[in-house]
């Protein structure tokens, strides 16, 4: 797909490329869910943090409603991404990109909701491959994926994970070779590399060698970038994506912290260009 068929605000553009994760509270029908509204307020809100800070982009994600599904998620879970990313986009100002996740690896709801929305990338954890995870094997349908965007929404990117988090590989590969899979072959827009789990660091190593692998392709990093790191992490990556390291406390499920999330837009912003 040409790069005309993107808008003029293509998240892509953004150098670099910093995401701040809203980390969804348990929604209606997840086991946690606590009968109020509070996971939806907190989603606004978090939204509102970030764009204070200085934030580019914003993902949306049902972080709360474990345990996850490893495929579809039931039509409850999609209505409540779906409101929680429209009272996002309320509050997000023009040029301010948003992105959603649904996981454990539902890219097809990701898609509906981001056509919904308005919404400009999704994030899919297995895109290609298979994986072994805490809810069994879960296999990247690429192609189902690619063939609803570009029936439903063309202009969303996506995001998609190498070897992600909290899983392994179903059978170990060339890491250069999967890197270069996900965008050659599975229509990847950008590689995500993360660490072994959520607020985990990426190896250095693993990161180099992907983006050598990708070539012009953006890299992201998907976990454990810090305001210490973030010089390092951007001479080898495009941009990151943050939640643990700007929450109150640096707790994963605490609300973003307006200064930490300001002092990582900073960091970014030299270590860019530093890089």
């Amino acid at each position: 797909m040409s790069d005309d068929a993107y808008s003029a605000t293509d998240v892509l553009q953004q150098s670099p490329l910093l995401i701040g994760m809203v980390h969804l509270g348990p929604t209606p029908g997840a086991p946690a869910h606590d009968g109020t509204t509070g996971w939806l307020d907190r989603a606004v809100e978090d939204a509102a943090a970030l764009v204070e800070a200085g934030f580019g982009a914003v993902l949306v994600e049902n972080f709360g409603d474990k345990p996850f599904f490893a495929g579809r998620v039931p039509p409850e879970t999609v209505a409540a991404v779906t409101h929680a990313a429209a009272r996002v986009r309320e509050r997000l100002p023009a040029g301010t990109a948003l992105g959603i996740n649904v996981l454990r690896n539902d890219a097809e709801a990701a898609l509906a909701v981001a056509a919904a929305v308005g919404a400009d990338f999704i994030r899919v954890n297995v895109l290609a491959g298979a994986a072994v995870t805490d809810q069994g094997v879960i296999e990247g349908r690429a192609a189902d994926v690619v063939r609803m965007r570009a029936r439903l929404a063309p202009s969303v990117r996506i995001f998609a994970d190498l070897r992600v988090k909290h899983a392994r590989p179903l059978v170990e590969r060339s890491l250069a070779g999967e890197a270069r899979e996900l965008v050659e072959r599975a229509g990847a827009d950008a590689v995500i590399v993360s660490g072994s789990a959520t607020g985990r660091p990426v190896d250095m190593g693993k990161l180099a060698a992907v983006r050598s692998a990708v070539g012009s392709h953006p890299v992201l990093v998907g976990s454990g970038a810090t305001v210490e790191s973030m010089g390092d992490l951007l001479e080898h990556a495009d941009g990151v994506i943050v939640g643990t390291a700007i929450k109150a406390g640096g707790v994963t499920t605490a609300p973003v912290d307006v200064e930490r999330a300001r002092a990582f837009v900073m960091a970014g912003r030299i270590g860019r260009r530093g890089a």
